[in-house]
């Protein structure tokens, strides 16, 4: 993360990038100069930071998401709910607030999240039981409805509109500050924290429903309460940072294939490596057409998708 923060557009030495680090924390004077100290405090150490919780919080969300409904190839976007946190955040974006009474992007793109999570969940159910193939085709099914309402609004955006809905759909962390990273610290690490207890009981669900229930695990309420904590951590982060995709996919597959499928294990390392990864992904957008930014979503769908295709070949092969 020292890295990442010292290199940009402007580079800052290490030694520097520690020394206003230390100095801020410490209430101390950096002893550099202004620019210098903008640079680091108030520009990049947010958005690295932000970068690592989403990375963090979006692969958490994966892993929780593929063990919930027994498919590999489960994530925040299969299941609708990145679909809805954008037609919340393009609706205000193309009505400049008014459709939805002068709320935000970011609380409209946490609505909307929200509240498709609730009609997946509800649409995901068989007599008061959820079916995990259910749940995927409902969050197919809705997530392309309101991809499709995604779409129309950005035709009748304007080509200023259509810009700023473009970049926020692809994801960014440009927009971070000390403001809002302490709502989006306290989330994930809060409901990581709650996830991580859940580990043994991932690894139980993923025996069966009547295995699990021999074995004492009450299987619909700890779906209902990990579906909840995905949908409020991805809900959180696709907020502030919008449309960021393939993490919640690629993540979790690479620490089960490197460390096994022990969810007490991949839980806390998909957690590690998700923001390891995210923060690296920053760098490259800011800096490898710098001075001008590249949206995140670029570069995760290029690392992602051929990641995502090699896996359909690796099952296929095994099938």
């Amino acid at each position: 993360m020292l890295v990442s923060v010292s290199v940009g557009s402007v580079t800052v030495s290490l030694a520097d990038t520690g020394r206003v680090i230390f100095a801020h924390v410490g209430g101390k004077t950096p002893g550099v100069g202004f620019t210098v100290d903008q640079i680091v405090w108030n520009y990049r150490l947010p958005r690295v930071i932000l970068a690592a919780l989403c990375g963090c919080g979006l692969a958490v969300s994966g892993v929780i998401l593929q063990a919930l409904v027994n498919n590999p190839l489960a994530d925040p976007y299969v299941l609708g709910l990145s679909s809805g946190a954008s037609l919340g955040a393009v609706t205000v974006m193309a009505s400049a607030g008014a459709a939805l009474g002068g709320v935000g992007v970011s609380t409209a793109a946490f609505l909307g999240a929200i509240l498709t999570a609730a009609v997946v969940f509800a649409l995901g159910q068989r007599r008061g039981t959820v079916v995990p193939i259910r749940l995927v085709l409902a969050g197919v099914a809705v997530g392309y409805l309101l991809l499709a309402a995604t779409n129309y609004l950005q035709l009748r955006a304007t080509p200023n509109e259509l810009r700023a809905v473009m970049f926020w759909t692809m994801g960014s962390v440009a927009g971070a500050s000390w403001e809002r990273l302490g709502p989006v610290t306290a989330v994930v690490l809060l409901v990581v924290a709650v996830v991580l207890a859940f580990g043994r009981r991932l690894n139980v669900l993923g025996t069966g429903d009547e295995q699990a229930t021999a074995l004492g695990v009450d299987v619909r309420t700890t779906r209902i309460i990990l579906l909840a904590l995905a949908s409020l951590l991805t809900g959180t982060l696709i907020a502030v940072a919008g449309g960021i995709g393939f993490v919640g996919l690629m993540i979790p597959h690479l620490v089960r294939l490197s460390f096994g499928v022990d969810h007490r294990r991949a839980l806390p390392l998909s957690a590690l490596l998700g923001g390891a990864y995210l923060v690296a992904v920053d760098l490259l957008s800011r800096t490898i057409g710098a001075p001008d930014e590249l949206p995140l979503g670029i570069f995760t769908a290029a690392f992602g998708a051929p990641f995502f295709l090699w896996l359909l070949r690796r099952d296929g092969d095994r099938t």
